[in-house]
């Protein structure tokens, strides 16, 4: 189908939309609805980029987390019983600070990749399952993370590079140049790390751009197989942003796309929403075609969104019941793709 035409069931037939992605989803996941536990590592705060609209980065070389900091972590997620230990951290931090590369040559790495790829050994040897979203990476960085990583991830955003121009959400992000976002993605296709993907809704994209990128994202799913769930993330406005009055999108708006994101995305391909931003319409969004509800943690707060913290799990799967919905958890890699894993994290999958 072409843009014009699923643009048209966004202006003219929202009720067969909405039909068609409940029925995809309820022929290939049933009623069952699925959510990784996991426990959230901030590497660093400090990020190349100057997105708008995020609260997460800052200067503070501070903000790192060293090894004996992080050998706690593992401990706490481990009596916690998460199996995701999910890394995440601005993007390459040390094109843009002194501090960040004097904190990597001191520790003796050469990268924040190479950090990362080491905290993630570390994390093995704790029968954890890492997964790793540090941002555009190369096919280098990639192929260096991929052993130690049960899968990968990288928010695509938008396709849209309007959203790069003066006064626009990703003016002065040089990361968030859609064409290096889709080249990352395809590298991890090509190595075939399992990976996560999405797009962000409401930061002023329109609806042909909101479309575009949710088609670039399923030729890549369909060329490499690689990409294992597609988050449709609404736009969450934090007070101490550039973005802080800008209205997050209607709930019709988000509903339709996590729609258009079924109909548009192979049927293989998990639908997920984050439910600390959707807690008043996590059903609404199943019926509508989601089926995924992604990490979430007994521990620690969503760094991304702080004000959001996520729902108790056992209340969640309390009122899924009550709707007809059974809450599962998942592994951060899919069924599908353990294939693609090293040895390593398959021994540990299969002592699970």
């Amino acid at each position: 189908m072409s843009i014009e035409e699923y643009l048209n069931f966004i202006e003219n037939e929202q009720c067969d939309l909405l039909v068609k992605a409940n029925e995809i989803r309820s022929k290939n996941y049933s009623n069952q609805v699925t959510f990784s536990r996991n426990y959230f590592v901030p590497v660093t705060r400090q990020c190349r980029n100057n997105c708008r609209y995020c609260s997460f980065s800052n200067s503070d070389v501070s903000s790192w987390v060293n090894l004996s900091q992080f050998q706690l972590h593992l401990e706490t997620a481990k009596k916690n019983n998460c199996l995701e230990l999910l890394l995440t951290m601005g993007e390459k931090p040390e094109e843009r600070y002194e501090s960040a590369r004097n904190f990597l040559e001191s520790n003796n790495f050469s990268s924040s990749a190479e950090y990362v790829a080491r905290l993630c050994e570390l994390a093995i040897e704790r029968k954890l399952l890492p997964h790793s979203n540090l941002g555009v990476l190369n096919y280098e960085e990639l192929s260096l993370l991929k052993p130690v990583n049960a899968s990968m991830g990288l928010m695509l955003e938008s396709s849209s590079t309007r959203l790069l121009q003066k006064d626009m959400p990703h003016f002065n992000s040089v990361g968030k140049d859609p064409e290096k976002r889709l080249k990352t993605i395809e590298n991890a296709g090509k190595l075939k790390i399992p990976f996560t993907t999405g797009i962000l809704v409401g930061i002023g994209e329109t609806w042909e751009e909101r479309v575009q990128s949710l088609l670039d994202i399923a030729y890549l799913s369909k060329k490499y197989d690689h990409i294992q769930e597609v988050i449709v993330q609404n736009f969450n406005p934090q007070s101490n942003t550039l973005m802080k009055n800008h209205p997050p999108p209607t709930e019709e708006d988000f509903l339709l796309t996590v729609a258009l994101a079924r109909l548009i995305l192979p049927s293989h391909v998990s639908i997920q929403v984050p439910p600390n931003l959707n807690k008043q319409r996590i059903v609404k969004a199943l019926t509508y075609g989601a089926n995924d509800l992604g990490g979430m943690s007994p521990v620690t707060s969503d760094y991304i969104n702080p004000d959001e913290p996520w729902p108790n799990e056992y209340e969640l799967n309390q009122y899924l019941k009550q709707e007809n919905f059974t809450l599962i958890q998942r592994l951060p890699v899919y069924a599908r793709y353990i294939k693609y894993l090293s040895s390593e994290l398959k021994n540990i999958i299969n002592q699970l």
